[in-house]
This record gives structure tokens, C-alpha cells and sequence, in this order.
């Protein structure tokens, strides 16, 4: 927690608004996306969705895995807990929902379902997108599809799986993603073997979303990292996220973005 304290401290020093930015794409991608505070119809879709899975006093088996399929930790769990503790916040959610909107990806890849919170927003964003959601844990991918399925958002493929090894096992049949959301290991080594393992599924507009950048001073040393790769041209920190583009007419740039 500390580590976290200091990490924000340290961004809010050096964070920008859009009156800081001179790139055409992230001005109108902060102004037109990450600000738009206009009220959405799919916003009483999302606290619906959330508000189901709070009201679920239900409890399940949880397990996680680490990098290479093992696993780390199984337990019990209620869902309303798991909704509440380690789900999307609704802002976050939000703007998950914006950006997809913005963005309109025709193929979308999610690591890390969990209880589909933030499969929502993406869904919702664009309901003509087809998206994969990969999930280790099989019964929370169960509530999630249960959910999803219940507020008609049918536009999900839902696959049980450790990261690495379905990466591995599906290369040669990797289609092109347009956007991935990463928030299924807040680890460096696996954040950067998931980076490498799908970076032949990138096309000039893809856009990368990853989760918890300023977690710990790991996952800090593997945005770094992501930051200085050759294909990677924009890279946008707003604490909680880092987004990166691979817009090959775009200069190198990284901004650091409050929102």
C-alpha cells in the first residue's frame, strides 16, 4: 500500500490535462473519450450488471494461477465480495466503455474475466465486436457467462485457460486484435510474456489496455519496459491503466494523463 501511496504522489506530479498535449490522436482521444462526462443509456447497463452480482450472497471456489499453469491459491469465496473487491470500479468501467465506443474494435481479447465487469463494458462498447475472454478459473467464468448471458450480451467467446499456454497452443491461429485488455496476472514476468506472446496480433490502430501499471515496483519495471519497445510509438499513463499504441505515423511519445 505504501508502495502505491508513493507511486500516485509521484504521478500526480506529473500528470497532464489535455491543455499539456500537442498529438492530434491523444488530444482527441482525452478530450472526445477520456473527458466526456455527457450520460450514457449503457451506464444503467453496467450498475445493473454490478448491482446482480453484489446483490449474489452465493459462494463459490476460487482458484488463481500464477505463470506456467500452477497454481497459487484456492479458496472460498462469496460473490458479492469478489464483485466488490476485485472487480472494475464503476468509473473504471466506464471508461472501459468509452474508450471501446471510441475506438470501435471489430476483435477484442480480454485476460482475466473474472466475474465479467469489465467484459461488460467492453461488450457494450461495441456490441458488433467479437470478443474472447480468457478466464482460469472455471466458476467464476461461470457466473460470468451466467450474467452476461442474462442481460443479453451475447457477443462473447468464453475460454478456460492458463494465459501462457493457450498462447502458446493457438499461435498460428492468432487473428489480429484491435484492442486487448490485460488484468489477469499483475505480475512482470507474466505482463511481458503475454506483451511478446501476442505482439504478431497487432495491426497500426491496435490499442493495449493494461491494468495496474503502478501495482508494484514490478509491474512498474515491466511498463518501463513496454515503453522503450521498438513497436510501441504511444504509450498513455493514467495511473491505474496503461494504454499503448502501435500507430506507426505517430512519434514516440509518452503522456501521463490524469482522468
Amino acid at each position: 500500500m505504501f508502495f502505491q501511496i508513493k507511486a500516485y504522489l509521484k504521478f500526480l506530479w506529473h500528470s497532464k490535462n489535455e491543455h499539456a498535449v500537442h498529438s492530434p490522436f491523444v488530444f482527441s482521444l482525452i478530450t472526445k473519450c477520456f473527458y466526456d462526462k455527457k450520460t450514457k443509456p449503457e451506464y444503467s447497463l453496467l450498475k445493473e450488471y454490478r448491482n446482480a452480482l453484489l446483490a449474489n450472497k452465493n459462494s463459490i471456489e476460487v482458484t488463481d494461477f500464477g505463470a506456467g499453469s500452477k497454481v497459487f491459491k484456492s479458496n472460498t469465496r462469496i460473490i458479492a465480495q469478489i464483485a466488490k473487491t476485485a472487480g472494475i470500479s464503476p468509473k473504471r468501467a466506464e471508461l472501459l466503455f468509452r474508450v471501446t465506443h471510441y475506438f470501435q474494435p471489430e476483435n477484442i481479447l480480454e485476460l482475466g474475466t473474472s466475474l465479467g465487469l469489465a467484459t461488460s463494458a467492453l461488450a457494450l462498447g461495441n456490441k458488433k465486436a467479437a470478443i474472447t475472454t480468457l478466464e482460469g478459473c472455471p466458476n467464476t467464468l461461470a457466473i460470468a457467462k451466467n450474467q452476461l448471458q442474462l442481460f443479453n450480451i451475447t457477443n462473447i467467446e468464453f475460454i478456460t485457460t492458463d494465459f501462457s499456454e493457450y498462447f502458446t497452443t493457438h499461435n498460428s491461429q492468432l487473428t489480429t486484435h484491435n484492442l486487448i485488455y490485460f488484468d489477469g496476472n499483475h505480475s512482470k514476468k507474466a505482463t511481458l510474456e503475454y506483451f511478446e506472446l501476442l505482439l504478431p496480433t497487432i495491426a497500426n490502430d491496435s490499442v493495449w489496455i493494461f491494468d495496474d501499471i503502478h501495482w508494484s515496483a514490478d509491474m512498474e519495471a515491466a511498463w518501463e519496459i513496454i515503453q522503450k519497445h521498438p513497436k510501441v510509438t504511444v504509450t498513455i499513463d493514467t495511473f491505474q491503466w496503461g494504454l499503448v499504441f502501435f500507430r506507426r505515423e505517430q512519434p514516440k511519445e509518452h503522456f501521463i494523463i490524469r482522468t
